[in-house]
This record gives structure tokens, sequence and C-alpha cells, in this order.
């Protein structure tokens, strides 16, 4: 994995259809009415900077290959200087994980280029 020569750049806040993506995801896990709940709070949550083995290593999930269509998508905007959008995850005190309600391919796409790459999130 080679460091390359330019910077990831951030939105100051996910996009609008980031928090009906994490609802749709957190909505297998959970009841609706909890989902509903998390994406509230996703909303209000400051943005905090994880590094990207960091929250890989917390997630538990594997890395997605460059040939997967969306990281390949995501890499092309990293590349072309595009500010991507934060990722949205919520901890899951439970089992001790983080789970990833939106923006995993987006943190497969970063960790391929820099696995110490600094992540915007916003978590709760």
């Amino acid at each position: 994995m080679a460091k390359k020569n330019f910077e990831i750049t951030w939105l100051s806040e996910p996009e609008e259809h980031d928090y009906p993506a994490a609802k749709s995801f957190l909505s297998i896990l959970f009841a609706e009415s909890v989902a509903k709940v998390m994406v509230k709070k996703l909303k209000k949550a400051p943005i905090s900077k994880f590094k990207s083995k960091d929250i890989f290593r917390a997630s538990g999930l594997s890395l997605l290959g460059v040939s997967n269509s969306h990281v390949e998508t995501d890499r092309r905007k990293i590349e072309s200087g595009q500010e991507i959008a934060p990722l949205l995850l919520v901890r899951d005190t439970v089992h001790g994980k983080v789970i990833i309600a939106d923006g995993y391919h987006r943190l497969c796409a970063i960790y391929s280029y820099d696995e110490d790459a600094v992540i915007s999130c916003k978590i709760i």
C-alpha cells in the first residue's frame, strides 16, 4: 500500500443522501424506530477524526478490493481532488465494535492509499 502525494479533502458535513442510506442499513440491524433515532443523533454529532486502520480494526470488516466499482468511483474522486463525505459510524458497545452506517466504500478507497490516513466522520 503506497502512500500517494496528494491530500484527501473532506466535505464539512455528510451529504444529505448519506443519512437515508445510513437509516436503511441500520434498519436491518435495529428496529426502524431505533435506526431513526440513531440517524437523528448522527445529524447532531460533531465531526471526529480517526485513522482508517483503526476504523477497520474497530469494525471487524474486510477491506473491499480496488476492483469494486464503488471503491473505484471513490478512488477517482480522491485522485481528482473532489471532497469526500465524512463517514457515519455507530458504536456497538454490546459487541465492542463500530458499525459503518455509511461510508464503507469511501473508507476502503482511502485505506487503499494510506492506512494511516485520518478519516473525518460522525460517531455516536
